[in-house]
C-alpha cells in the first residue's frame, strides 16, 4: 500500500529543508513570553494568551450567534452553494475561531460558501461533551433555518486538529441524533485528534522524526483537561474518540496529516475503518510534514491545497446534483 505518489515523494528533500528552516520561527510564534508555569490553570492561561498573539482576524467576519453559540460569520451575496461548519484547533483547551479568519475568507470567495466557525466552549472549565454539544446546536440550527438565513441547508463539516475532531464528533451525533447525513455533502478532518486514548504517535512512535508543533506531553495536558478522571478505556469509547466508533453510512470525507505529526495514527486509524465501513475516502499523507504542515510552504503542501480544492468542488457539485 502506497500513501503518496511519485510526484510527492519527489518533493519530500524541499519538504524537510522547509520544515527545518521554518520550524524554530513557527514555534517561536507560539510560545509566548518568559517561562510557562507549572500549575495547570496557569500553563492555559498561558497558552491561551500566546495562541491569541497570533491571530489575524479580518474585519469581513460577521461576529453573530447562532442558537446561543458565538460564531464568526463569513457569507457571500446572494444563496450560499453550501454552508463550511468549521471548528478551530487548539487541543480542545487554546484556539478560536479566529486562528482561520484568512483561510476561510478565502474559501468562502472561493466557492461561495457560507463558513461559520463556531467558538465551542473550551476544557478545563467546559470538558467533553460540552465543545461537541455546541457543534450539534449550531448544525441544528443551520439544518432548520440555512435556507431561510443562508439559501442553503447543505453542510460541509470541517476543521485542523482538535477542529477536525470536532468535525467527526458532530459527523457522528448527526448521523445517530438527527438522522441528517442526506443533507451533509462531506467532512473535511485535517490532522485531527481521533483517538484520546493516545494513540502511538500521540505517544511519540512516529514514522518521521522529524520537528513538530505538538508533543506527547502537550498531547496529555489537553487530553486531562478535557477528559478529566477517564482512564484510556473510557477515553476511547466511540462517543469520545471518532477512531474507535460506529463509522457506517456515513458521508464522503478528506482526510489529510503529516507523517511528522504526533496525530499521524490517529487519522490513519480513522482513514482506514472509515474506508472498510463502506464510506468514500480521499487520503493525504504529507510525508515528512509536521502538525499545522500548511504553515509551511513548499510543493507538498501546494498538492494538499491543490486536492483540498478539487474535493470542495466535488463535493459541491454534489449538492448541485442532489437539488
Amino acid at each position: 500500500m502506497r500513501l503518496w505518489s511519485d510526484e510527492i515523494e519527489e518533493l519530500r528533500p524541499e519538504a524537510r529543508a522547509v520544515v527545518a528552516a521554518g520550524m524554530e520561527v513557527v514555534a517561536a510564534m507560539f510560545a509566548g513570553h518568559g517561562e510557562p508555569p507549572t500549575d495547570l490553570e496557569g500553563l492555559v492561561a498561558f497558552q491561551r494568551a500566546a495562541f491569541a498573539a497570533t491571530y489575524a482576524p479580518v474585519p469581513e467576519a460577521e461576529v453573530t450567534e447562532f442558537a446561543g453559540v458565538p460564531c464568526r460569520l463569513f457569507a457571500p451575496e446572494g444563496p450560499a452553494t453550501a454552508v463550511y461548519l468549521h471548528f478551530h484547533g487548539g487541543g480542545m483547551v487554546i484556539g478560536a475561531p479566529e486562528m482561520n479568519d484568512g483561510a476561510n475568507l478565502a474559501l468562502m470567495r472561493r466557492h461561495g460558501v457560507a463558513v461559520i466557525s463556531v467558538k465551542y466552549r473550551l476544557a478545563p472549565e467546559h470538558p467533553h461533551p460540552a465543545g461537541p454539544d455546541d457543534g450539534m446546536a449550531v448544525l441544528r440550527w443551520v439544518l432548520d433555518h440555512g435556507v431561510e438565513r443562508l439559501g442553503t441547508d447543505r453542510v460541509i463539516l470541517g476543521g485542523e486538529s482538535a477542529g477536525g475532531y470536532m468535525a467527526a464528533a458532530v459527523l457522528l451525533r448527526a448521523r445517530d441524533e438527527l438522522a441528517a447525513t442526506d443533507r451533509i455533502l462531506g467532512a473535511n478532518l485535517v490532522f485531527g485528534v481521533m483517538d484520546w486514548g493516545h494513540s502511538p504517535s500521540q505517544r511519540g512512535l512516529r514514522a518521521s522524526a522529524g520537528p513538530d508543533m505538538l508533543t506527547p506531553e502537550g498531547m496529555a495536558m489537553f487530553a486531562d483537561c478535557y477528559l478529566p478522571g477517564r482512564s484510556v478505556e473510557e477515553r476511547r469509547h466511540g462517543s469520545i474518540s471518532p477512531a474507535h466508533a460506529d463509522l457506517h453510512d456515513l458521508p464522503p470525507a478528506l482526510v489529510s496529516v503529516g507523517t511528522a505529526d504526533h496525530l499521524l495514527d490517529d487519522s490513519l486509524l480513522f482513514a482506514t475503518r472509515f474506508a472498510a465501513a463502506g464510506n468514500e475516502l480521499e487520503l493525504f499523507v504529507a510525508p515528512d510534514m509536521p502538525h499545522g504542515f500548511q504553515a509551511f510552504p513548499c510543493g507538498i503542501t501546494s498538492a494538499w491545497e491543490a486536492t483540498q480544492e478539487a474535493w470542495f468542488t466535488a463535493r459541491l457539485a454534489s449538492a448541485g446534483a442532489r437539488s
